[in-house]
């Protein structure tokens, strides 16, 4: 059983990230499990080895490393062949077909339609507009170069998830993007499949991803794979009130070192906001297992917090 951090090597991770990470590594000691770290670098053209180097050994400086922490790092670029296994899988069941729609065509879709009051549905959630289309105009379409995208046949199904932060939440699953048009795969079709190749049993993640929990959900029962334990915490706002992202400023371990902020600093910041005990005369190698020992899952706040809240 392992609990698992997995971000996309695309640029530095900012404190909303580091956090998330750290309470990541901290609920899977508190709860017996391993922890992993992933590299979620499906997009080739953003993601670097550059940046998966900083970017782990900024989760180093915090604390957080893979168990044991020389294990070989996992990229889900090395596990296309176990990604397009589970799409013929689920092709095989008639539960795929050609989606040629531009995002310009969808977003349209979207805004023309109206979403059920009573249910979630996720961001961009797909109209289905060529889920019916006859054989013939999939030819037409092919024939005028317009490439295909792979999506899942959901039919609109209706998903329950109790997540240990965030409660009980209810969404309809669309038909979900398998893979793209560039026959890469999805971030929701890998992270299933990833997650259960690797024995995730607990995952730790930012609430914005909470709205496709329920199209994860539903890939892991259509694929006979195990749901993990969920806990979505919530976000580091920045100046604004949005999502905290690196043009605010000095939001990196970098941009913090600079400014002559040490690394201890910015973890017992990390973790104050977190709602944790600060350990007393604890370095960075103990650091997890002490904030663990003291961890209780109400102490984690619910709600979004502030930059202010996270900076030293």
């Amino acid at each position: 059983m392992s609990g698992r951090y997995a971000p996309s090597p695309t640029g530095d991770l900012h404190l909303g990230n580091l956090r998330t990470a750290l309470l990541a590594a901290v609920v899977a000691r508190w709860s017996g499990r391993r922890f992993v770290i992933r590299m979620e670098d499906l997009d080739r053209v953003t993601s670097s080895r550059e940046h998966e180097s900083r970017q782990l050994a900024d989760l180093a400086a915090i604390g957080v490393r893979s168990d044991p922490p020389d294990a070989p790092v996992v990229r889900q670029s090395d596990r296309f062949d176990l990604h397009r296994a589970a799409i013929a899988h689920l092709a095989e069941r008639g539960l795929v077909y050609p989606c040629f729609c531009t995002r310009r065509e969808i977003r349209a879709e979207i805004e023309a339609a109206a979403s059920a009051p009573h249910v979630h549905l996720p961001d961009g959630a797909y109209p289905g507009t060529c889920r019916e289309l006859s054989e013939s105009e999939r030819a037409r379409r092919s024939a005028e170069g317009r490439r295909s995208a792979l999506r899942l046949r959901a039919d609109g199904e209706e998903i329950t998830i109790v997540d240990r932060i965030a409660g009980e939440y209810r969404g309809v699953v669309d038909d979900v993007v398998l893979a793209r048009a560039d026959g890469v795969p999805s971030y929701n079709l890998a992270v299933v499949v990833d997650d259960a190749a690797q024995g995730v049993t607990q995952v730790v993640r930012g609430h914005d991803l909470l709205a496709s929990t329920p199209r994860q959900v539903h890939l892991q029962r259509l694929l006979g794979l195990p749901t993990p334990e969920y806990w979505h915490v919530g976000l580091v706002l920045g100046p604004s009130g949005d999502r905290l992202a690196k043009r605010d400023g000095a939001v990196t371990l970098a941009d913090l070192a600079s400014a002559g902020v040490d690394g201890g600093a910015v973890r017992s910041a990390l973790a104050r906001s977190l709602g944790l005990t600060v350990p007393d005369m604890v370095g960075v190698d103990g650091f997890v297992a002490a904030l663990a020992s003291t961890f209780a899952p109400e102490l984690v706040p619910a709600g979004p917090v502030s930059v202010d809240d996270v900076l030293p």
